[in-house]
């Protein structure tokens, strides 16, 4: 293996185009290689980012001995499916989140990936931005006191219906699956595990997914947290951290911006209030990092069993949903 890793993509998606293609042909370690489309694309893609190879098919990508690591940005539905062929193949993967559709089939997925001793990695990207690190130390610091209360929102207005695979529940539409693994993600990263949750949520009549919703997770120690999500209203992405002498926002929290920014507003209990700034491509540096694992033998430092527990409370959010009631629904 040479000092920069061979990447290849599966499929045309849109978070491919904008982020993914850039961060890999921008990382310092890794090399975007080939991409593969089964509608028809891949040869304009190819031109289009100047990728060496095209393939009409994902299997002849994941049969290409060249290819090291391959990203799958395709429908929620088709994650399994397709990590699992890359794992048999020997290929090691970056899976755009959520990474399946329950907690069960990520971890027989996982299982493959171990089986066939390949690198697996859920693209919650966003945990690469440098600001998130900074929070984790400003609450280890004591910085807000003891912690409370935490609450996270990621919402957006989905103006493209017709077609849209966010609205198709056989491939895992809904709000919850597309932005709420974000929300849960940043609870879970500050809260720790919940052992419960009560969800409610907007189901559209037309498509019988969930357009918005809102979840309490309950934690052993008595503290909750909350998160909405919605893909029916206007862009927030944000999460609050409340302890016993202060917050800590971050208002810009899961989309990544065009200079890089992030921000923090630390408040104290007198009101006044701090901000930093920290910036950072954290989708160059996610595709950095998990090729620097393959380099060095290491293991992703956002590991697989972070996937699964986050799949559990989605599992559960989504069972709290579906039985009418609302009653908590424990984590398992």
């Amino acid at each position: 293996m040479s000092d920069k890793i061979n990447w290849g993509i599966l499929g045309t998606a849109e978070i491919a185009e904008t982020q993914v293609i850039p961060a890999i042909q921008s990382a310092s370690n890794a090399t975007l290689a080939a991409i593969a489309s089964g509608s028809g694309k891949e040869r304009e893609f190819a031109a289009k980012y100047r990728i060496p190879k095209a393939y009409g098919t994902y299997e002849e990508l994941l049969d290409d001995p060249d290819i090291d690591m391959v990203y799958i940005p395709l429908p929620n539905g088709l994650h399994s499916k397709w990590v699992k062929a890359a794992a048999i193949r020997g290929k090691h993967v970056l899976c755009e989140k959520p990474a399946a559709l329950t907690a069960r089939e990520t971890s027989e997925m996982i299982d493959v990936c171990e089986q066939h001793h390949v690198l697996f990695m859920e693209a919650l990207m966003y945990q690469f931005h440098p600001q998130h690190q900074r929070v984790k130390e400003m609450v280890r610091s004591g910085a807000i006191g003891e912690v409370v209360l935490m609450r996270s929102s990621f919402t957006f207005m989905l103006k493209k219906l017709e077609g849209n695979f966010r609205l198709h529940p056989q491939n895992g539409g809904g709000s919850i699956y597309d932005i709420g693994c974000y929300c849960i993600h940043a609870i879970r990263e500050i809260m720790g595990e919940p052992e419960s949750v009560s969800s409610w949520g907007r189901i559209s009549a037309s498509h019988q997914v969930d357009l918005s919703a809102i979840a309490i997770l309950d934690f052993a120690n008595g503290t909750k947290s909350y998160f909405d999500c919605g893909m029916n209203m206007s862009t927030r992405h944000e999460y609050e951290i409340v302890g016993t002498r202060g917050t800590i926002r971050v208002p810009k929290a899961f989309i990544p911006q065009t200079d890089g920014e992030g921000l923090i507003q630390l408040t104290d209990q007198q009101g006044n209030m701090q901000e930093e700034r920290h910036y950072g491509n954290y989708y160059k540096l996610g595709v950095e990092h998990l090729s620097s694992c393959l380099l060095d033998r290491t293991q992703p430092r956002y590991g697989t069993e972070g996937s699964i527990r986050n799949m559990k409370v989605i599992d559960a959010c989504l069972a709290s949903i579906a039985s009418h009631n609302h009653a908590p629904v424990s984590i398992r």
